[in-house]
């Protein structure tokens, strides 16, 4: 038995049909990948916000646990490295190993260490790994009084998902009287 023959489509009838399946697929890609240009400005404020809720959260876990005397959960907001600096009244201290030697005695089971928590933070983004941070940090008592206070500025770098101080440079209020 011998095939039929084939019937022949003629080539203009091929390139219109092949046209319009090409405009199909063009039309689906193009409506289906369609973006949305965000504004410079609004994709700097979204990542702000993004970085500063971040770094709120981190500070609120390191009051929390210089609080509960936890040195080691105070110290996770340090990057572990002998890059890092903290710069205070005694002068400027490198290391985490050192900055974790200088706050140890402060964790101590019988030293006199008062309740903190942070205030005023601002947040600015410098680049996809790094930022600054401003804030005050407050010293208080249990009756609520203030003991110490002063503002600080943090370089924090982005370590996997997290936000992690490099550098710590505190300073103290004045007491009162001296100013």
């Amino acid at each position: 038995m011998t095939p039929p023959p084939r019937r022949r489509t003629p080539w203009c009838t091929l390139r219109a049909g092949a046209a319009a399946l090409a405009g199909v697929i063009l039309g689906l890609a193009v409506s289906g990948c369609w973006v949305e240009e965000v504004p410079e400005a609004e994709r700097n404020a979204r990542s702000i916000v993004g970085i500063t809720n971040a770094v709120q959260a981190m500070l609120d876990s390191s009051a929390i646990a210089w609080n509960d005397g936890r040195i080691d959960g105070f110290m996770d907001d340090y990057v572990e490295s002998p890059g890092t600096t903290y710069i205070g009244g005694a002068g400027l201290v490198e290391g985490w190993d050192a900055i974790y030697e200088r706050y140890a005695p402060l964790f101590a089971p019988e030293a006199d260490r008062d309740s903190l928590r942070f205030v005023d933070l601002k947040v600015r983004r410098l680049s996809a790994t790094l930022a600054l941070a401003t804030a005050r940090y407050i010293l208080y008592a249990e009756d609520g009084r203030t003991i110490a206070s002063g503002p600080f500025t943090l370089v924090l770098r982005k370590v996997g998902r997290d936000w992690r101080i490099l550098h710590d440079h505190s300073s103290s209020d004045p007491a009162p009287g001296e100013q």
